[in-house]
């Protein structure tokens, strides 16, 4: 025996549900959960298993659910049961579940009447039950027993409200008709979570059972403590019925003969019962049903108006005419074309994600203008006494080539200069490796789009790889060529050019800035190595170097001094690396074999790079702090006089200018040499060039054939845009057949409030009199 009231409904949800199922969508009704809730012995199980037509739940005396079951009923074409602890375990005996309840309880509980709050989760599969949420709550005691807690009566009330707290579930307040009404805690608990009465249906049962000469008529018309959606009562099967295994379809003829039968009763015999029960929480659930279709409608609606231009264009598609293939080839190589041409300017759909290269303000100019300054060597970083080495080297060779001579070693500043040239090839070429990368990146990006013909892509994506690089060792030979162009000849007449003597002079102004004040020359941080262990080892200090003095500080704010050095009598050379440490060192020492620092002949400072020792090197040199003299051969001879020195500056000063200009014309002509022989040239690729090579390729019918997955999307489409007109049908046939019933009125339910519960008893106690 099944629910007969669900069962009317049950071909309407099924039919939508199928109808969503179709297109890939779950039908997400969220039908409401239904709880029991009331004291104990009350009848609750009893009402829930004629929602299923079994008998299937625990029975017995005193506390007998002593954990929350939920009861997930899902309609199916057999009848069976599973747990969810018992994942895989099919029963189709509903005595065995019985069985399992009482074990799975007792497993967490114990057998002396224990409660515990973990839920035990079972699913029904029938044909005679919709998909509903049924909660069987332990019943309401005040008085713990057996291994019961003291505040048994707390932990019960807190386990209901989890449930029916929330807003979709509905209450089914059950109160024995032999018991105090106005006292019922199904009731006051309802009330507090639901205080305006929307989803409470007061259920009255053992009307059966109540003392000769009473009845409950009053309360069952709604007179007496009144509820917004009223009483129902029922007439459940006794301990005697149960044992004796009267089955619920016998129950359910003798519950009707008992209301017709009864004087009391037989005016209303039409609204009581379980079938009458069973009906209204059906039409709570259809008007539930009803109130989402709107929203399902306009999301159907919204989808289908989505896929109406494309199933048009799918359902006249011929995937082997001709002409569509070369339509679509062109298609798609003036769209790939149009792509490539945006991402590039800066201007295509995701100007924010895609590096771009020609535009001012995009990344790819910043590419182009900025990597390659970045890899050219600073001036600075050349050691000052590979200079001077370099020009002591050239010293009386004499200058054969016919242009204006500098001074007499001018060789050594044109091989200086031609060592600097060169270094500037390696960023050259990393900027052009960089572009391409973009380039390929672009290109790749575009092709998103022809993902519908693999072979397509494919080819595509060759044919102008295959381009881009082939432009790429020509623009590499074209930069090459222009440095190369500057290594031929070194123009010491250009106009921005500042000469041998406008070089002198700044030596002159140099010199004489720093012997006419203390000026700083460097700051920043070194680490003093030949401090003993004992004094505390190695230590960083913020170095201050004047004209004049070495100074060292305990940090940068220069506030505490911890030694000034004056630099008379000083010199520079070389230490070597230790094994134990990372740092780089050079050490300080005066000429007349004093101490330097304390009880120290030298000082040995460290910084963390090669880089940084020959820039602290270099400033020493500039501040009169000449390296110790090398042992060299005597062809290698060379003066360390003032006038050699000046000239080194001199030197210092020439190649600076000279590479500032070299430095100035690579950068201008590089962007443009890119642009021209790259950028701009593959443009003009795939717009005159892409289509021929395609064409030249192979077959165009093996070239436009479609991918598996395009194929798939477009009978998907064409499925879903039928499924979706379906399930709007289904829907207004639902919305056609099916009838919202209005919520009641409110009522004064203010005899739940505490303190009325002595004035109902007394109504309660006229009408039974």
């Amino acid at each position: 025996m099944g629910n007969r009231g669900m069962e009317d409904l049950i071909p309407l949800v099924n039919r939508l549900q199928d109808a969503f199922s179709s297109i890939g969508q779950s039908c997400n009704l969220d039908l409401p959960q239904i709880a029991v809730v009331g004291g104990q012995s009350a009848g609750k199980s009893s009402v829930l298993e004629n929602f299923v037509g079994r008998d299937f739940l625990p029975r017995g005396s005193g506390i007998v659910t002593r954990r929350p079951l939920v009861l997930q009923l899902i309609s199916a074409n057999a009848e069976w049961a599973e747990f969810l602890h018992c994942k895989g375990k099919k029963f189709t005996d509903f005595d065995e579940v019985r069985q399992e309840i009482e074990a799975e309880t007792d497993r967490v509980t114990g057998a002396n009447k224990g409660i515990s709050p973990i839920p035990i989760n079972l699913r029904v599969y029938s044909p005679h039950v919709l998909n509903l949420t049924l909660i069987d709550l332990p019943g309401i005691t005040k008085v713990p027993v057996g291994d019961q807690p003291a505040d048994i009566e707390h932990q019960i009330r807190d386990m209901i409200m989890q449930f029916i707290c929330r807003e979709s579930c509905l209450i089914l307040a059950v109160t024995p008709a032999n018991t105090d009404l106005a006292n019922s805690d199904a009731l006051k608990l309802a009330k507090d979570v639901d205080p305006q009465g929307q989803r409470t249906v007061g259920v009255i049962t053992k009307l059966d059972l109540m003392d000769e000469g009473t009845d409950a008529r009053d309360v069952l018309e709604n007179k007496l403590l009144p509820l917004r959606r009223g009483y129902i009562g029922v007439v459940n099967r006794s301990q005697k019925d149960i044992d004796g295994k009267k089955d619920i379809r016998a129950a359910l003829a003798a519950e009707r003969k008992f209301f017709l039968s009864h004087p009391a009763y037989r005016h209303i015999a039409d609204s009581m019962g379980t079938p009458h029960l069973q009906k209204v929480l059906n039409q709570q659930l259809t008007n539930h049903i009803r109130d989402t279709l709107p929203a399902f409608r306009s999301k159907l609606q919204s989808q289908l108006l989505s896929l109406d231009r494309e199933a048009e264009e799918y359902r006249h598609y011929r995937p082997d005419d001709p002409s569509r293939k070369t339509k679509a080839l062109l298609q798609m190589v003036q769209q790939f074309s149009v792509d490539f041409e945006k991402r590039i300017e800066g201007s295509g759909d995701q100007p924010d994600t895609v590096t771009v290269i020609c535009s001012h303000d995009a990344s790819g100019n910043q590419l182009r203008h900025q990597e390659h300054p970045r890899h050219q060597v600073r001036l600075a970083s050349v050691p000052s006494r590979s200079l001077w080495g370099q020009i002591c080297g050239c010293k009386g060779q004499v200058c054969v080539f016919c242009r204006t001579g500098l001074f007499t070693p001018d060789m050594a500043f044109e091989a200086i200069v031609k060592k600097q040239v060169v270094k500037i090839k390696e960023p050259c070429i990393k900027c052009i490796d960089l572009v391409v990368q973009e380039l390929i990146n672009t290109v790749r990006q575009c092709s998103n789009k022809l993902d519908s013909f693999p072979r397509l892509r494919e080819e595509t994506e060759r044919i102008v790889t295959s381009h881009i690089r082939d432009r790429e060792s020509k623009a590499k030979e074209q930069v090459l060529l222009l440095i190369d162009v500057q290594l031929a000849y070194i123009n010491t007449n250009h106009e921005d050019f500042i000469g041998f003597a406008n070089a002198q002079q700044r030596s002159s102004q140099a010199n004489k800035k720093s012997s006419a004040g203390n000026q700083v020359i460097r700051k920043g941080w070194l680490t003093i190595n030949n401090i003993s262990i004992m004094k505390g080892g190695a230590k960083e200090y913020w170095f201050v170097l004047t004209a004049e003095s070495l100074s060292w500080f305990k940090d940068d704010e220069e506030k505490e001094k911890k030694y000034m050095l004056p630099l008379d009598n000083l010199k520079v050379r070389d230490v070597e690396k230790s094994f134990m440490s990372s740092k780089h060192m050079f050490a300080i020492f005066n000429t007349e074999q004093r101490n330097v620092f304390k009880d120290n002949r030298f000082l040995e400072l460290a910084c963390d790079t090669l880089e940084e020792v020959e820039s602290w090197r270099a400033s020493l040199l500039r501040a009169g702090v000449y390296p110790e003299r090398a042992a060299v051969s005597p062809s290698e001879n060379f003066s360390m006089d003032p006038q050699l020195e000046r000239k080194v500056e001199t030197i210092r000063n020439l190649v600076d200018s000279y590479m500032a200009i070299v430095n100035k014309c690579i950068r201008d002509l590089m962007p443009k040499s890119i642009m021209h022989l790259m950028i701009n040239n593959v443009k003009e690729f795939i717009n005159a060039e892409l289509l021929a090579q395609l064409y030249s390729a192979g077959d165009q019918n093996a070239l436009m054939d479609e991918s598996q997955e395009q194929v798939q999307r477009r009978e998907e489409v064409l499925r879903t845009h039928h499924a979706l007109k379906e399930a709007l049908a289904i829907i207004g046939d639902i919305s056609t057949t099916t009838v919202s019933t209005p919520l009641p009125p409110p009522v004064d339910n203010s005899w739940l409030s505490p303190g009325a519960g002595s004035r109902s008893n007394k109504h309660v106690e006229n009408n039974t009199q």
